[in-house]
Parts: structure tokens; sequence; C-alpha cells
């Protein structure tokens, strides 16, 4: 069997090393005579999978003591009522960064629950940019910051994390997770959900200042509480056991690989190569993304003729690559290049796009 290059914002490719040893266990993990799918998720089998996924996962990215990290369900998404239901903490209102998509959805749930002051938005360029610091207009009574540091749907990536003083900074990053070293001390709460850079879709992980805990809303669901997640180890319910497994395995894959700092490298590479060849072609493909807010994780492209998209598109299927239709909200065309997308596999599609354009130029 000869697999695709997968170039799917989500759910993505996985590490095939990850695959492989998934499926040498699936039956059997480690002589327990049954498949981690199987497993009570309170036995000692699967405690053991979990408390090494954590510690590893903290290793990768340097997460302090203080700092609960929760594998949840509901997706990234889920995470937009959650937020704003744990962290309001008494306050009205919170302040969020509209740089897009996933931005506007994330404002769009919170103001269920408070006022939304919109600080900054990339609304003036098309969502082409990542807004400067300097042109926010933040509330220091807000409850806290949300920012998207890249937008999965437009490929606009913030190249800084914001400075927000005494105001807890709150992130999503479903896309960038894990794709470089991050300073997780600058951030009151991260979530990212598994799909991109982590694992199967379905699990969501938080990392969460434990200061921040045990002030939820009035009225808010129990799995809803941040607090009742952390107090039962993400056990209160039944988790996504297969999904935390196979993240699991990606952690220890990365630590092996020299951790998130030598994956940064290889990303910042990848991209920098398909970037590249894009802006050499004279404008037949092209990006719309200001230079320094373009995404490692998401490339859209246009053609310079929107009637090639249909025969593009074809070509790559015959090719052997596949997912590359942009965002039906946008048009055009989005390679997704995250951590397991080898560099193979955007030197393929170099090679098709230098073709392509050879035959239709």
């Amino acid at each position: 069997m000869t697999r695709i290059f997968n170039f799917s914002a989500g759910p993505a490719v996985l590490p095939e090393e990850v695959l492989h040893q998934a499926q040498d266990e699936l039956l059997d993990w480690h002589s327990s005579g049954m498949s981690v799918m199987e497993m009570s998720h309170r036995g000692k089998e699967f405690i053991a999978i979990a408390e090494k996924a954590e510690a590893d996962l903290r290793a990768l990215m340097n997460i302090p003591a203080n700092y609960k990290v929760l594998f949840l369900q509901d997706g990234a998404s889920a995470q937009f009522a959650m937020v704003p239901m744990n962290l309001l903490r008494g306050k009205k209102s919170a302040d969020y960064i509209n740089t897009g998509e996933w931005s506007k959805k994330a404002i769009k749930e919170a103001k269920k629950f408070c006022g939304v002051n919109v600080a900054a938005t990339a609304e003036p360029t098309n969502f082409t940019t990542a807004p400067p610091q300097k042109d926010w207009k933040l509330d220091p009574d807000a409850a806290y910051v949300h920012y998207t540091p890249n937008e999965t749907i437009g490929g606009v990536e913030f190249s800084f994390v914001p400075q927000t003083g005494s105001v807890p900074l709150v992130a999503d990053m479903s896309s960038t997770i894990l794709s470089r070293p991050v300073d997780v001390t600058k951030f009151a709460l991260i979530y990212a959900g598994a799909q991109k850079n982590i694992g199967p879709a379905g699990l969501t992980i938080v990392i969460v200042r434990e200061d921040l805990l045990g002030q939820a809303l009035p009225g808010t669901p129990s799995m809803f509480d941040y607090k009742i997640h952390a107090d039962n180890g993400s056990m209160y319910n039944t988790p996504p056991t297969y999904a935390w497994y196979i993240a699991g395995l990606v952690f220890e894959m990365l630590l092996k690989k020299g951790g998130l700092k030598a994956m940064g490298e290889v990303n910042q590479h990848k991209a920098g190569k398909l970037y590249a060849y894009i802006d050499s072609t004279g404008g037949f493909y092209k990006n719309p993304v200001e230079k320094h807010s373009r995404s490692w994780m998401n490339v859209p492209f246009t053609l310079k003729d929107a009637a090639l998209d249909e025969p593009f598109l074809k070509g790559t299927k015959a090719a052997g690559l596949v997912q590359l239709k942009g965002h039906r909200s946008v048009g055009g065309m989005r390679a997704s290049i995250y951590n397991a997308m080898p560099e193979a596999g955007v030197d393929a599609l170099i090679a098709y796009m230098r073709n392509f354009m050879k035959q239709q130029g």
C-alpha cells in the first residue's frame, strides 16, 4: 500500500511511525490481552497510559507544576463557552482579538456569557495580517484576553505573544500546539483540539493555571467546570481513551526526535520552502497573507485564474496529493503542513505545482 500526502486541515495526517505502533498494539497492548479501546479508564493499564502521556506533554512544553493539564472531549469549539464560564470570575466583560473565522466563532459564543470588547480586528485588511499590538484597545478590567495564534482557514499567524499585563491571556492553539517551543508561563490558559498536531479528533487539551480554577459561573454544568475535571484527573466521566493513547504516542515520539525546538526548525523550513516557491511564480500562484503574518501550518494560495482550480485539484488527486481545496469561505487552495507532514510531501506538492504551471502558463 502506498500512502498519499494528506494536506487536510483536520483531521490531519498522523506520524506514520505512530500509526504503525498503534497497529502493532491494536489487539494486545503490552501483553495485557486487550486493546486500549477495550480498557477501563480506571484500570491500572489505562492509568499508566494517561499518566505517561501527561508527563511527556509536560516535558515537551515545560509546563510548570502550578498548571493543570486536562484531557477533555467536545473539541476546541466547546472551549469557546468553557473559557468565559470559568474565567469571568465575577467580571462582566472580556477582550477578544478578531483575526478570522475561528476568532469570530469564539467571539460569538462568548457574547452569550459576557460583554465582549473586540480589542483589535484584522477585518480592515480582509484578515490578511495579525494586527500589531500597538493598535489594540485592551480593557485593563477585562476578565481575560483571548486570541487565536494561528487561523487555520485564513493562514494568518501571530509572530509574537501578546503582552497583557495582569489580565490573563487565553490562546486557542489548536493548529500550532507542539509545532515549536512556547513559554507556557506567558499564558493563563491554552486549549487545543487534537486533530492537527496531537492525535485523532475528539480529544481537546487544556492547560490552565491553578489559581483560575474554582470560580465558574453559577449554573455551569459539571462537564463544563475545569475544576471538576482537574480534581478528577480528567476522568470525571469516561474520557476519549484511544485518542488520549494516540496523543501519548505522539508526545513520546516528539521527545525522542529532539522535542519542540527540533520540530520548530523542521516546520519553519518546510513552510519557508513552500512560500518561497509560491513567491517565485510571478503571480501564477499567490499567497494573500502579509509575509510577517504567514502561517507555518496552513498555507492558502490562489491560482492566477479561478477557472484553473478544478483542473488543478483533479491533477493533485491523481498525483497522490489530497485535501488541497481551500475552505469554502475563502476558496482557492490550502496546504496544511502540520508536524506529521514530511518534507517529501512539500517537495511533491511543489513539483506538481511547477509542472501544472508549465502546462497552463
